[in-house]
């Protein structure tokens, strides 16, 4: 597989429209502007996914040290204290929470979580596109990549309904995010840092 806008082998494509249906409007959904943060985050800053490979520096602890891949359950495995919750956060407040478990194990420890990897970003965009399907992007590309790398928008498009469903992290479940293409394109409020994850489908209306 390429990166760029190469599209996946025509078996995944496949299951991705297949569920196509289901991605409209009528149902709930929440707009970029009103989208809950996660605390501490701030808008345009890498939260860490499932996939990304991420080193744990205790500083002065090389046996407290580690490096390894964030699970599919969004966690990592940390020598003394086990399993963190690692997806979701920012490799800042990841070294904190792990800083604050491993002060009954040290004195003062002093932690840095740096990300060494990134799991590819790959997102499917269906709906009123010319080339609908499923797409590897650059990393921290937004929703006007995605729909830019699927050829655009029809004519028949709403330019008002465009979503990105998005997966959320240990529930199973899913969230659809709205924006409008004015604001996007004129960048305004939070659509303009508004950046995609793996796993994203972006739908036209």
């Amino acid at each position: 597989m390429r990166f760029g806008s190469e599209r996946w082998p025509l078996v995944g494509l496949v299951a991705v429209l297949a569920v196509a249906p289901a991605c409209k409007t009528t149902g709930e959904y929440v707009s970029v502007d009103d989208l809950r943060q996660s605390p501490g985050v701030a808008d345009g800053e890498y939260v860490i996914q499932t996939g990304d490979t991420i080193s744990i520096r205790v500083w002065g602890q090389d046996g407290m040290s580690s490096r390894g891949k964030v699970r599919p359950d969004g966690r990592i495995s940390v020598p003394f204290i086990n399993d963190v919750e690692a997806a979701g956060s920012t490799p800042v407040t990841l070294a904190k929470v792990i800083q604050a478990k491993l002060k009954d194990f040290i004195v003062s420890p002093v932690v840095t979580v740096t990300l060494e990897e990134t799991r590819p970003l790959q997102v499917s965009v269906l709906g009123e596109v010319v080339r609908p399907g499923a797409f590897v992007l650059d990393q921290n590309s937004g929703v006007l990549q995605a729909i830019a790398v699927a050829g655009g928008m029809t004519p028949f498009a709403n330019k008002d309904a465009i979503m990105v469903i998005r997966k959320t992290t240990g529930t199973g479940g899913s969230q659809r995010i709205r924006f409008t293409y004015d604001a996007l394109t004129q960048l305004k409020g939070r659509a303009a840092a508004f950046r995609l994850l793996p796993g994203d489908v972006v739908v036209v209306e």
